[in-house]
């Protein structure tokens, strides 16, 4: 039953938005609008006045503000919400979802006794609290400044190997000596179980930006790939220690929410390095230009150490010192080892494809990576929910092989083709990475989380060396681009196999629960 409604009034002042709609006068109306609402946000029961009138305060949800009062007259019903809510650096993504949200779109059909059936399809599957949307908000800066620092050696070290006369093998070397600095993470993650999640991150969102920028003044390349071997692994501890404070404080049916929307402002934060890329064009040097962009992600440090408060996990009383379960630990290791021997080649390759074969300027090959690579990030969102409300398992053993397959033939094919199968590669490889990459942090308990992560980010990246190092070779060795990929896929494979047959369901589970025969 439809509820005849009359067009919304807004105001905004000093942060708070106002929304004032009035309906047609009805019984099913009036059931409708003085009801608690129960879906992003849980009501109180309603304040009566003597007019009739019906208040209502926020008992739980993501609002710093939320008040809602509903006002009958002979032949009308008016409902004016006033919200505010924080979510730092992203708000204006979710500005009109919300405002829809608010302003009742789906007001036409009666309240559902289910509240999971009306969560909008872009909202965590949990009800967040301010403090986690801050928090999230937060952990996604930080996840843009981290992908910036870990994307902008992988985007031009094909124009800077030209300006400074280096080839395929040399190349194929840079990328595996700046993944080989990785071993600086490994105190770092330690330090993260001792001192603090905070603490650490903190001083990676500083130290990052500043030591990869610094690669812009490279007399040299080996001195670039020197600035990068340490600039790049600091960015990945930024990356697996936001990811650490994210599992720790998101609700049990969210976490994979969560991680799906860092890797969100991950491929934000990497575009920014992609569409930079014209810089490149201005001369043999133009490369040097996207290294000193790299200073504006020291404003995202600015606001993390103002605001990102300590996970309460590793606040509270925890056991210390807990030995890794092995099992577990190798299991997770090897299936990462396999995704990335496939995964980093193909990033890593791809500019160089594009401008060797299929001869596309940096404007033309900026402009591919954003078209095909920007809009997968849909399967972020799709894998993120899926994973929380579906489990993690399957979803990788679906999507992960066919992901494989179209990334392959992207580098098989030309024309829309290209365009078309790198795309699909993107969305469903965006499909199974929260999934994968939640059960870092999910199969540890707190007293050893962040070194299990910083850890596990080591076998990726010695995944993405053995990787790097075989496909270099193989390519300066007169193989084709679809050869060497079509061989490194065999990588995925495995992984799938072992996610099968070795990883725990856990979807739906709180971390001690997980981790509690640790």
């Amino acid at each position: 039953m439809a509820l005849q409604q009359y067009a919304p009034a807004v105001t905004v002042s000093r942060g708070t938005r106002t929304v004032t709609r009035s309906w047609a006068r009805s019984h099913h109306a009036l059931s409708v609008l003085t009801a608690p609402r129960n879906d992003v946000v849980q009501e109180d029961a309603p304040t009566i006045d003597d007019d009739g009138s019906h208040r209502f305060s926020l008992a739980e949800g993501p609002f710093s503000h939320w008040e809602r009062q509903v006002t009958l007259s002979a032949d009308s019903i008016t409902e004016q919400t006033s919200y505010r809510i924080d979510i730092p650096w992203f708000g204006w993504v979710f500005a009109l979802p919300i405002f829809f949200f608010v302003r009742r779109s789906g007001a036409s059909n009666p309240i559902s006794t289910s509240s999971i059936d009306r969560i909008p399809w872009w909202a965590p599957p949990d009800r967040l609290n301010a403090r986690q949307v801050m928090i999230l908000g937060l952990l996604a800066a930080a996840a843009m400044s981290s992908a910036f620092t870990n994307t902008v050696f992988t985007q031009t070290v094909t124009f800077a190997a030209d300006d400074f006369g280096v080839g395929n093998t040399g190349v194929g070397i840079a990328g595996a000596l700046v993944r080989a600095g990785i071993l600086i993470t490994i105190p770092l993650a330690i330090a993260g179980d001792r001192v603090g999640r905070r603490k650490v991150v903190v001083a990676m969102a500083w130290a990052a930006p500043i030591v990869t920028a610094a690669g812009a003044l490279a007399p040299n390349f080996p001195l670039l790939v020197a600035t990068q071997s340490i600039g790049r692994p600091l960015g990945l501890a930024l990356d697996f220690l936001i990811a650490v404070i994210a599992a720790e404080e998101m609700p049990r049916g969210s976490r994979a929410y969560a991680v799906g929307i860092m890797a969100m402002a991950s491929g934000l934060g990497a575009g920014v390095a992609v569409m930079a890329l014209p810089l490149t064009d201005i001369g043999p040097s133009g490369w040097r230009w996207v290294f000193a962009i790299t200073l504006i992600w020291l404003v995202v440090a600015v606001d993390i150490a103002r605001r990102l408060p300590e996970s309460q996990r590793f606040t509270r009383p925890h056991a210390e010192h807990v030995p890794l379960h092995r099992r577990r630990f190798a299991t997770l290791a090897a299936i990462l080892v396999g995704v990335n021997l496939l995964v980093a080649p193909a990033s890593f390759f791809q500019n160089r494809y594009l401008s060797d074969v299929r001869e596309l300027s940096g404007s033309a090959i900026s402009f591919f990576s954003l078209a095909t690579a920007t809009p997968a990030a849909l399967g972020l969102i799709i894998g993120g929910r899926a994973a929380d409300r579906r489990g993690r398992r399957h979803l990788i053993a679906i999507s992960l092989p066919l992901a494989a397959l179209l990334i392959v033939a992207s580098f098989s094919l030309g024309g829309a083709p290209m365009w078309i199968t790198a795309f699909g590669g993107g969305l469903l490889g965006g499909v199974a990475y929260p999934a994968l990459a939640v059960y870092r942090a999910e199969l540890f308990p707190t007293g050893n989380r962040s070194r299990a992560a910083g850890l596990l980010t080591v076998a990726a990246l010695l995944g993405g060396i053995g990787g790097l190092l075989g496909a270099g070779a193989l390519l300066d060795q007169g193989w084709d681009y679809r050869s060497v990929m079509g061989v490194l896929m065999v990588g995925q494979l495995v992984a799938v196999v072992l996610v099968l047959a070795g990883l725990p369901e856990t979807a739906q589970r709180e971390l001690e629960d997980i981790s509690s025969d640790l």
